[in-house]
């Protein structure tokens, strides 16, 4: 049986295991830093960091840092990244529990939109939708051939359209080097 909660101090190492083994051994390090960064970065709180457990063991890990659109704020904002399963338990659902978990938390706690830079593919299934389009821009340049992996979920009905420009993310998250799809 799985279960989702969220992560405490004590399942850094589970988690931190399971977002290199996700990633491999060329960028799992990388994540890896990113999250014990984001973990410990002041301007990434408000936090929601989940974990997906099977038979108490952690296999899945999910982080929304703070964001905001420049301009807007007083306006709650946040950012997926990363989102990891260990790989003997993807295509499960675990991601997607993650996700959808995250998403009615932040929507519970008055988050306005979530931003992610993923793959296309998965994403809308949740209900994201490319941010281009909508004025709001990655902190990074997205190059052209990949414009449609930043993407946007509104949370707050409305919201999106109301609001335009560049968005502004945590200092950890502040790199070109994590701007890449």
């Amino acid at each position: 049986m799985m279960e989702i909660r969220e992560s405490a101090e004590q399942d850094l190492t589970g988690l931190l295991v399971v977002e290199e083994t996700a990633f491999g051994d060329t960028e799992g390090p990388v994540i890896v830093e990113l999250v014990k960064g984001l973990l410990q970065d002041p301007t990434a709180i408000p936090l929601l960091s989940l974990v997906a457990l099977s038979d108490q063991r952690i296999v899945g890990h999910i982080l929304f840092s703070k964001a905001e659109v420049t301009g807007f704020a007083e306006e709650q904002s946040s950012i997926l990244a990363p989102l990891a399963v260990e790989p003997d338990f993807q295509n499960r659902g675990i991601g997607s529990s993650l996700v959808t978990e995250g998403l009615k938390l932040l929507a519970e706690a008055g988050v306005k939109m979530v931003f992610v830079l993923g793959h296309p593919e998965y994403y809308p299934r949740f209900g994201f939708k490319p941010a281009g389009q909508y004025g709001l821009d990655a902190p990074y340049p997205i190059p052209e051939a990949v414009k449609e992996a930043w993407m946007v979920q509104e949370l707050s009905p409305g919201y999106i359209g109301r609001v335009k420009g560049p968005v502004k993310c945590a200092e950890t998250l502040d790199h070109p080097e994590h701007w890449r799809e």
